[in-house]
């Protein structure tokens, strides 16, 4: 029995050392698992839709419209001024007042030279 025997403890110590590693790998699983979904949240919470990257393209945007915003605003001021001035509470802009009537009947004096602005250029 000594051959026997010999490679008997030879396969023994192999089937240990098989089920050494099968308990490592097994006991690595729920880790590697664990570690990948960490990974996968990180990935995403730097370059997803809403990540550092994309809260950069958002604040990009808003500045954008808060741009578009004030420029809105100065033109609603602009309007409004010349909406109180044809109003007349007191007194009114005789030259704006001329100045609209002209351009509404499109009616000019013979002496007069009119030079033609693209809209929004008077402002």
């Amino acid at each position: 029995m000594g051959r026997l025997g010999d490679w008997w403890r030879a396969v023994g110590d192999r089937m240990g050392i098989a089920r050494a590693a099968g308990r490592f790998l097994r006991s690595l699983i729920v880790p590697s698992a664990l570690l990948a979904a960490a990974g996968f949240f990180v990935w995403h919470a730097s370059h997803g839709e809403r990540g550092l990257n994309g809260r950069e393209a958002r604040l990009a945007e808003i500045a954008q419209a808060r741009g578009e915003l004030s420029r809105a605003t100065a033109e609603r001021e602009a309007a409004e001024r010349r909406a109180a001035a044809l109003r007349g509470r007191g007194e009114i802009d005789r030259d704006q007042l001329d100045e609209r009537a002209r351009a509404l009947l499109n009616v000019t004096a013979r002496d007069e030279i009119v030079i033609p602005y693209g809209p929004r250029r008077l402002f």
